[in-house]
């Protein structure tokens, strides 16, 4: 079954393109059947790049799948028209009275910024403590990773000295826990943060399961055992160029960026790169969709919160 979006979502023609099935809102009010409710917080600039890559993972599930955007706030975007933002996006007032199945919070650009400095802080502490009661399962990518690590666990923001960037070999450390069903003993899947996550850290001042590390890149998946978080530190979700744009991009800016490890055909930036992590990242969400959101949310999401029935 498909994700369900709106008719006009730029998503719809792009998924289309990759034979993906998209199921748009005009079609689904025809099917007797409840679909899941999954939220999408896209804290990312290029907003609609990456709705094309969460939505292309997401859809590779048989389930049917509501989906609704959601903003941070109401400032003006640089890198997406407002047009966009106000036909396909909710605010949060819109939704706080609502219930869902799943929460998908994006990474961030803002790395090397202390929490305190986030202009929208108060904003994703409001959303991850009204997650708590609204929403079966919350799955981090990346620097919401961090954000939620300070705001649920209380631990301090931890950066990396130079920008982790590149694909990564990951060690699976427990192949039968549910969110790791399926995966290769080792697996590629790209990181560009410089965020730290020491493994040490996460094991000494949580209660989460770490399912998958890298020598390199720290702990890279972990999870509740109630399995209502998930905290994914790299970027499963990434196209096969979106590491070479952002390599550009800082060249061009003169930041002197290293080359993404393991990334570029012999480490030439003038090649073309290739996704070997694709198959890791779909199946990482079809996991995530089946055993973390469908095998335990109500059928009446009422039932989750009663006080708003």
């Amino acid at each position: 079954m498909p994700i369900r979006v709106l008719d006009e979502l730029p998503a719809v023609n792009f998924l289309r393109n990759e034979n993906v099935f998209v199921m748009t809102t005009s079609r689904a009010r025809t099917q007797e059947i409840r679909p899941l409710k999954v939220l999408i917080l896209n804290l990312m600039p290029k907003k609609i790049e990456t709705e094309n890559q969460f939505l292309r993972l997401l859809s590779n599930s048989p389930l049917q799948i509501d989906i609704q955007l959601l903003r941070i706030d109401s400032h003006e975007s640089k890198n997406t028209p407002a047009a966009h933002l106000n036909t396909f996006y909710c605010d949060f007032d819109d939704i706080q009275n609502e219930n869902y199945d799943g929460l998908v919070v994006t990474g961030a650009p803002l790395g090397l910024v202390d929490f305190r400095d986030v202009i929208f802080w108060p904003q994703i502490d409001r959303v991850l403590q009204w997650a708590k009661e609204h929403v079966t399962s919350t799955l981090f990518v990346c620097w919401a990773v961090q954000a939620a690590l300070n705001i649920l666990y209380d631990i301090p923001k931890m950066t990396r000295k130079d920008k982790l960037a590149g694909v990564y070999q990951h060690q699976t450390l427990m192949p039968h826990a549910l969110l790791t069903r399926g995966f290769d003993e080792t697996f590629l899947a790209p990181h560009s943060r410089y965020a730290d996550f020491p493994t040490d850290i996460i094991r000494q001042h949580t209660d989460l399961d770490i399912l998958a590390e890298s020598e390199q890149t720290g702990a890279y998946l972990f999870a509740s055992a109630d399995k209502r978080l998930a905290f994914v530190t790299g970027h499963p979700e990434y196209d096969a160029l979106t590491l070479a744009g952002e390599y550009h991009r800082d060249v061009v800016a003169g930041l002197n960026p290293i080359i993404p490890v393991n990334y570029f055909p012999q480490d030439n930036p003038e090649l073309t790169p290739k996704a070997s992590w694709r198959s890791h990242g779909h199946l990482l969400f079809a996991n995530w969709l089946n055993y973390y959101v469908y095998q335990i949310t109500p059928f009446d999401l009422k039932k989750m919160n009663p006080t708003l029935e």
